[in-house]
């Protein structure tokens, strides 16, 4: 397998895969991605160089996560150093073809690695409440949730209650 950057024509193969993630979600009532989101964010990530993908030798799309710079929710929430660089990571998903192979740890070791050539000293993420699966992947592999809460309203009848988490690199 072997990671690499994101581009154009890897769009179609990677909403579905992201389709096949989000139906795989809702089977287990964690009803918080749709037809939109993550899907309709991931040109601009392209564009932007913030979008990576695992992928197998024949390029079937294994996992994929943004690195981003900021995150709307980054203020909500107590960091351990707010002043230091930090990265973002949002949209991860692992195939659901690839589940149970721990496929979520080698692309969270791959965005720590990312995040130290770039010079930043913490990996942040956020990650809803209900979540459980993924809360449980990021403990795992040494992330520590930080105190407070970043409330994002969808709509009208939706507000996401997400928990922050880092990890010094």
């Amino acid at each position: 397998m072997n990671l690499r950057l994101a581009n154009l024509s890897d769009l179609s193969k990677l909403k579905t895969v992201y389709r096949s993630i989000i139906k795989n979600m809702n089977r287990n009532n964690i009803p918080i991605w749709d037809e939109i989101y993550p899907c309709e964010f991931f040109s601009k990530d392209i564009e932007n160089n913030n979008l990576y993908l695992l992928v197998e030798d024949n390029d079937d799309i294994v996992a994929a996560f943004a690195l981003c710079e900021s995150n709307a929710g980054a203020n909500c929430v107590k960091w351990e150093n707010s002043n230091d660089k930090a990265l973002y990571i949002d949209r991860f998903g692992v195939n659901v073809d690839y589940s149970r192979r721990g496929i979520g740890s080698i692309m969270l070791k791959h965005a720590i690695t990312l995040t130290k050539q770039k010079n930043a000293k913490y990996l942040r993420l956020f990650v809803v409440d209900i979540n459980k699966p993924a809360i449980n992947l990021y403990l795992k592999n040494g992330f520590k949730q930080v105190d407070g809460i970043y409330e994002e309203r969808i709509d009208a009848d939706l507000t996401l209650r997400e928990y922050g988490f880092e990890i010094e690199v």
